[in-house]
């Protein structure tokens, strides 16, 4: 797959800078300021140790070029890439302090997501043969929502909207307090503007059934069993997009995919994905 569209670079900035800030601290690296000579260089590699996905290169970047302009930094795959133990990330050289300093920031954001976009493209890979799309949810790392999502496009999925105020998402709890299925949609349309989607969350087939009527775009289908997701697809035909959701795992995501879904909500991709293994291999000159 080709690499998603860049970062945003004043998003990139702010977040290796603050990252730095807390690893530098008051008084910087005094253990590569008491060890490593001023003027010495080093050249390094960013090693894959395991399988998996690429995302992150431009933070991984950022963090090296942040701590001393003259450092070069030669990405030598693309985000996106499909990893394999042993493939060279990127290839590094400059000030050898500069280079130290910035290892862990830049190894933290690149596995961190590698690891999400990793977990995506499992999932992503299993349901190849479907018209389903994996895609994210909020649950994510505080402060990560940007890059985390940006990883699950990395690993082929889609994103789910960013955040409260990109899209109405109308869930069992709105529901009640609202007054039922219609009420809520019907306040929802009222209130959104001509280019916000209104999604809704659903539990049983009545519900669907009123979401229908009602006219959303995107109905939710919460933990419902394969045979029962069928049934919805069905009765919403080509009328609104159908995500299902609710404890996927990768022993579940195939029979739901195969259901006739469009999306497959899960939330595991960002709040509970391993970090991929990524070393940084040094040769001092």
């Amino acid at each position: 797959m080709s690499a998603p569209a860049p970062l945003d670079p004043i998003s990139v900035r702010r977040a290796v800078e603050a990252t730095l800030a807390e690893d530098l601290g008051r008084a910087g690296d005094i253990t590569s300021a008491a060890t490593i000579p001023a003027d010495a260089r080093a050249r390094v590699a960013i090693v894959a140790r395991a399988s998996g996905r690429l995302a992150g290169l431009q933070l991984a970047e950022a963090a090296f070029v942040a701590l001393d302009a003259g450092v070069s930094f030669e990405a030598a795959m693309a985000d996106g890439a499909r990893l394999t133990p042993g493939d060279v990330v990127a290839r590094i050289e400059g000030p050898a302090r500069a280079v130290l300093s910035a290892e862990r920031t830049a190894l933290n954001f690149l596995g961190h997501l590698s690891g999400v976009a990793t977990a995506t493209s499992v999932y992503a890979d299993l349901i190849a043969h479907t018209r389903a799309r994996i895609c994210c949810t909020r649950k994510t790392t505080p402060g990560l929502r940007t890059f985390e999502k940006y990883a699950v496009r990395c690993g082929g999925g889609v994103n789910h909207r960013f955040g409260l105020d990109d899209a109405i998402l109308i869930k069992d709890n709105h529901v009640a307090v609202a007054g039922g299925i219609a009420a809520a949609l019907r306040a929802a349309k009222a209130a959104a503007g001509h280019l916000v989607k209104i999604e809704i969350e659903v539990d049983t087939l009545d519900q669907l059934d009123e979401a229908i009527a009602e006219g959303a775009d995107v109905v939710l289908l919460d933990n419902m069993p394969p045979e029962t997701l069928r049934e919805a697809v069905r009765r919403v035909g080509t009328r609104m997009l159908t995500e299902a959701s609710g404890n996927v795992s990768l022993k579940t995501v195939v029979a739901i995919a195969e259901s006739g879904v469009d999306l497959i909500s899960v939330g595991r991709i960002t709040h509970s994905a391993p970090t991929l293994d990524l070393g940084l291999d040094i040769q001092v000159g």
